[in-house]
C-alpha cells in the first residue's frame, strides 16, 4: 500500500478517532452501570476526562478536515 494512499484516505486519524470513540462509549456505559450510592468524585472525573479528550480530538480532527 503506497504512502500516498494512506495519506489520501487519512487512515490513521480515522482509526484513532474510532478507537477514542469506542473507549469513551465504554467508559460512559461503565459509569452508568455503577449504583448511585457508589459513585464518587474519581469515577466522575475519569468520565469527564474521557469526554473532554473525545471533544478535543474531534475538534482538532474537524479543523484539519476543512483545510
Amino acid at each position: 500500500m503506497p504512502s500516498t494512499m494512506i495519506d489520501d484516505y487519512k487512515i490513521f486519524p480515522r482509526i484513532m478517532m474510532a478507537v477514542i470513540t469506542v473507549l469513551t462509549y465504554q467508559s460512559v456505559h461503565w459509569f452508568m452501570s455503577i449504583p448511585h450510592n457508589e459513585v464518587n468524585m474519581y469515577n466522575a472525573g475519569l468520565v469527564s476526562i474521557c469526554m473532554g479528550a473525545l471533544t478535543g480530538s474531534f475538534g482538532i480532527w474537524m479543523s484539519k478536515e476543512v483545510k
